[in-house]
């Protein structure tokens, strides 16, 4: 099984809103998928998610399509930065351990 891991950071509080339509959207697009699951957090200008998938095949299936596609494509109006690290797991670690493993991950900055 895959684990991705992702955080952004926004460029300022205000464009909260658009991350949450957009995440909104991006919720759909994962319940109706091949995902084991997805959990989610964060405050203010820092969010985090978290999916699981069966298969590699699944994970890109996923992320080359639909609301998530169109939301990567638009990701560099919203986030200040991104980090995103895809590991092999059975399970969702916990969310410190999971920031954790952020940390190494070289940005993608905009």
């Amino acid at each position: 099984m895959k684990l991705t891991i992702t955080s952004l950071e926004l460029k300022n509080a205000f464009l909260f809103f658009k991350l949450a339509n957009s995440a909104l959207s991006i919720k759909i697009q994962v319940k109706s998928s091949n995902s084991l699951g997805m959990k989610k957090t964060g405050f203010w200008t820092k969010h985090y998610t978290m999916t699981l998938w069966p298969d590699e095949k699944s994970l890109k299936d996923f992320s080359k399509s639909g609301a998530h596609l169109k939301a990567m494509r638009e990701s560099g109006k919203l986030a200040k930065e991104i980090r995103t690290l895809t590991i092999d797991a059975d399970r969702f670690p916990d969310w410190k351990v999971a920031k954790k493993l952020l940390e190494d991950v070289k940005p993608l900055k905009f």
